[in-house]
């Protein structure tokens, strides 16, 4: 269950216009507190980004499934699911056990995957993956929904 704290800055990106991912974004840096903080690990930092991402559209947050070919058919089948689940799907009670043996896992996983030299080389490998066009509408985005006063300095 993410933080009431994350959920409002989530929606406040939203109604001040701003993209899916960047109100997924409050999710997956609330994922990497908690493994920086020790409450659970992941064996990387694109695990720990996918956590965020689940909960992230769990949440209500209308973000698409990867497109096919860019992630599994299970990744894709389990984002599908999520964001049902954030429509109202069945409301069945999570399974005690599963989510236990889930919480051990991740127990047993090390904090390496917040760190900062984690999180740089994912989001590296992650630009390396876009073309020039692609950065250049992105930031362009960006300055759009920038803040008038932040723009106006």
């Amino acid at each position: 269950m993410p933080e009431r704290e994350t959920i409002r800055r989530a929606r406040k990106d939203a109604r001040e216009g701003k993209a899916p991912s960047t109100q997924a974004g409050e999710f997956v840096r609330e994922e990497i507190e908690h493994v920086r903080e020790g409450k659970h690990g992941a064996k990387s930092a694109k695990q720990a980004i996918a956590i965020g991402l689940s909960k992230a559209r769990r949440a209500g947050v209308r973000l698409p499934p990867p497109k096919k070919g860019t992630a599994s058919k299970r990744t894709r089948k389990q984002a599908a699911r999520d964001e049902a689940k954030a429509r109202g799907g069945a409301k069945k009670t999570p399974s005690r056990r599963r989510s236990t043996a889930v919480k051990r896992v991740l127990q047993r996983e090390g904090q390496a995957a917040a760190s900062p030299r984690a999180l740089a080389k994912q989001a590296r490998s992650s630009a390396k993956r876009r073309t020039a066009s692609q950065r250049s509408a992105a930031a362009k985005k960006a300055a759009r929904t920038r803040a008038r006063r932040t723009r106006a300095r």
